[in-house]
């Protein structure tokens, strides 16, 4: 099975060799022995956009060129990209780029057109892929679970193990989670304690009420947050120092570019959240999130 990045980079090499010869989100999984859905939600989660639209997107673009230097009628050039009627692809044109084919044609307008899209040599890491930052608003949320006084020098070892540790164990005893198969590894610093961080192994819950004796609560509040992005070839119980030392040390490439309009705040608090649900017995997804304020 493909690696995650070379998964992806061919699927938008066979996008762009498709586009006159139907190609779709169901030929494209059938090539790389993927479900249709499994496919679209790893498409989704790496690019932020989803695949069928992408493709349609990508399409329209193509038939610009035709359009403009050729006097192929609407109707042909619909059926050339893959639309089964004229009116479709009008209708999908239109949505696109705010006109019809044939006012297009007619107008001149200078339109935005949606170019392909890369990978780049900074996505790519070892077992796996990834993207960011998003600058995102995250709301304030309540978290239950068992929390670990972990030396800061042994965090990327110490924080996989006490996570897979309390989703095997202890995760099932709190039955008050909003949602039993995500995750969240919480971490915050305390000036008080020097060369430790707290990190809660832990699951979301709607508030505090019905919590076991002997798990920790914790809130993190509303934060304007930098969001990444990591996609791994492996299952999401392997995540181990070496996949947690790649991720970090991509997230400080952001901390020190100094083009960035933020810096990140997480020297205070952040957190990772896997999904289990996504697993799709090939490539597992996690998000890590820490707070930012806007450079002065």
């Amino acid at each position: 099975m493909s690696k995650p990045y070379d998964l992806l980079e061919n699927v938008l090499i066979d996008i762009e060799k498709g586009i006159r010869e139907g190609i779709n989100s169901d030929i494209l999984a059938a090539q790389y022995a993927l479900s249709e859905r499994h496919l679209r939600r790893l498409f989704t989660f790496a690019f932020k956009q989803s695949l069928s639209d992408y493709i349609r997107s990508r399409k329209l673009t193509a038939s610009l060129d035709d359009l403009l230097k050729t006097e192929s009628n609407i109707l042909d050039i619909s059926l050339e990209y893959g639309f089964d009627y004229e009116w479709s692809y009008i209708r999908a044109f239109k949505r696109e780029f705010g006109l019809t084919p044939g006012d297009y044609r007619k107008s001149g307008q200078i339109v935005k057109v949606k170019p392909p899209l890369r990978l780049f040599d900074e996505n790519k890491m070892p077992d796996g892929l990834f993207f960011g930052p998003d600058i995102v608003m995250v709301p304030r949320f309540h978290v239950a679970g068992k929390l670990h006084r972990i030396p800061s020098s042994d965090s990327l070892t110490l924080a996989p193990e006490a996570a897979k540790a309390f989703w095997l164990n202890e995760r099932s005893k709190i039955k008050a989670a909003k949602n039993g198969d995500v995750y969240i590894g919480l971490t915050r610093y305390n000036d008080n304690d020097i060369g430790f961080n707290g990190y809660l192994t832990s699951v979301q819950v709607a508030d505090f009420k019905d919590i076991p004796q002997g798990f920790s609560k914790d809130t993190f509040e509303a934060s304007l947050c930098a969001k990444f992005r990591y996609i791994g070839q492996h299952h999401y119980m392997d995540i181990n120092r070496n996949a947690a030392r790649s991720m970090y040390e991509a997230i400080m490439k952001f901390t020190h570019t100094d083009h960035s309009n933020y810096r990140l705040l997480n020297d205070k608090v952040f957190f990772e959240r896997i999904d289990t649900s996504l697993y799709d017995g090939i490539y597992c997804r996690m998000e890590w999130f820490a707070p930012v304020a806007e450079k002065k």
